[in-house]
């Protein structure tokens, strides 16, 4: 790229080329996009994105077992199911993810889900949650270190599941749950990411950052850091808002597209 200018216009066709419906059936986001009902939508998406690393083919295949182990309801039977249910989901794992992690995601989303109706609040927090004052500016390194600390507050919390929730006070980058909240927060008209949650601004997003991204980054000077942590998504998303400083994180369409099916 020959300076900033082409590099912009050049991810913006990118995003454009991506950021289409057609994106949605080989991308984990086709699990939720299962769902109308919003809890439904958010519950499938939280464990879609939870899932993603490996193939995507995998991972939306152990999504939808999941789902089907569910009911294809998974707010109903977050809240609602019984222990006979709970013993159909002995045996479940994708990779590292086991029957233990799952038990206790469903644990928690039933703790939250029977005092809120969303799971936006277990990110933003009641006080940052009340509509009539409009939308925050809180940093989301603080919204996601505020549902680490949240999820894992249940007295019977296991240690080996705290590795498939990151924060970025452990110096993670976050990808999951930054890709999480872009389905969550962004909005547009390509019918992609849902844009349910009104309280995050699509500005405040952190652009989701993986080894691939990573890659591409580098190569197009975007960030210089050595490892793919919180700092190199802090700073690549500063690089992002660049080109669009109220949507950086549209750009995960084209750095994603870049790094895994066009292998740039």
């Amino acid at each position: 790229m020959r300076n900033e200018l082409d590099l912009k216009a050049f991810l913006n066709r990118k995003v454009k080329e991506y950021n289409r419906p057609a994106f949605i059936a080989a991308d984990p986001i086709c699990v939720p996009h299962s769902f109308d009902r919003k809890q439904d939508i958010e519950i499938a998406a939280f464990f879609a994105a939870t899932f993603a690393w490996g193939n995507r083919t995998t991972i939306i295949g152990k999504c939808r077992e999941l789902m089907g182990l569910m009911d294809n309801s998974p707010h109903d039977f977050v809240l609602n199911h019984k222990p006979r249910q709970l013993k159909a989901l002995e045996g479940f794992c994708h990779r590292t993810f086991n029957t233990t992690d799952l038990l206790y995601f469903i644990s928690f989303l039933q703790h939250h889900y029977k005092k809120s109706d969303s799971l936006e609040e277990a990110f933003v927090g009641k006080a940052l949650s009340r509509e009539d004052e409009g939308l925050s500016s809180e940093p989301i390194e603080n919204y996601l270190n505020h549902f680490y600390s949240y999820f894992f507050s249940l007295e019977d919390a296991p240690d080996r599941t705290r590795k498939h929730i990151a924060a970025p006070m452990k110096h993670s980058a976050c990808k999951r749950l930054n890709m999480f909240l872009r389905w969550m927060v962004r909005t547009d008209k390509s019918g992609v990411d849902f844009g349910l949650w009104k309280n995050i601004h699509p500005s405040q997003l952190i652009c989701p950052l993986d080894l691939h991204v990573a890659r591409v980054a580098k190569r197009f000077q975007l960030i210089g850091r050595p490892h793919s942590d919180w700092q190199s998504a802090l700073e690549l998303t500063h690089q992002l808002r660049k080109f669009d400083p109220d949507d950086p994180a549209k750009y995960d369409f084209a750095l994603f597209a870049l790094g895994v099916l066009e292998r740039f």
